[in-house]
């Protein structure tokens, strides 16, 4: 079975374990297809890891979001959004190079990609100064701005009813 056959199925898995299923099947070509050499391959392995909730992937989603491809780490901040939904763990545990990449990436999609992602973490003091940096940088899109101004309120406002 191929990975987007994988994917495909995987939001058709009635449970865990037929996700559990699927997961062991293709773990052999996900972890292939993340190593590949062809830029989309690897993109579509880093958005599997999150589609079929493969948290035993982590680590490749932090090479994920390290990869020289937009489309890569676009595809690797996609998924760590949609597994850290409700573990913000998942989040803190790669805030640096969120923040780099909400910061300072060449991609104004993957900027923005990594400032929603900033969203599903605790809200520490040191990103909720940076999203807010970022909101009133002048020389941004507006959409990034716009994200970041609400991505940092949101963050504000657990931390205060904490």
């Amino acid at each position: 079975m191929s990975l987007a056959e994988a994917v495909a199925r995987a939001g058709e898995a009635k449970d865990e374990r037929a996700l559990a299923d699927l997961r062991r099947e293709v773990d052999d070509d996900l972890e292939a297809a993340a190593r590949s050499a062809n830029y989309q391959e690897r993109a579509v392995a880093y958005r599997a890891i999150g589609q079929l909730r493969f948290r035993q992937k982590a680590e490749l989603l932090r090479r994920g979001l390290e990869d020289d491809s937009p489309a890569c780490r676009g595809s690797a901040l996609l998924s760590l959004e949609l597994l850290s939904r409700d573990h913000p763990r998942e989040i803190n545990s790669v805030r640096p190079l969120l923040h780099t990449l909400a910061n300072a990436d060449d991609n104004a999609a993957v900027r923005r990609l990594a400032v929603i992602c900033l969203r599903n973490g605790s809200p520490q003091r040191d990103t909720v100064v940076l999203l807010q940096g970022i909101a009133e940088e002048d020389g941004l899109e507006r959409d990034l701005r716009e994200t970041a101004a609400k991505v940092a309120a949101g963050l504000e406002k657990r931390a205060n009813t904490r």
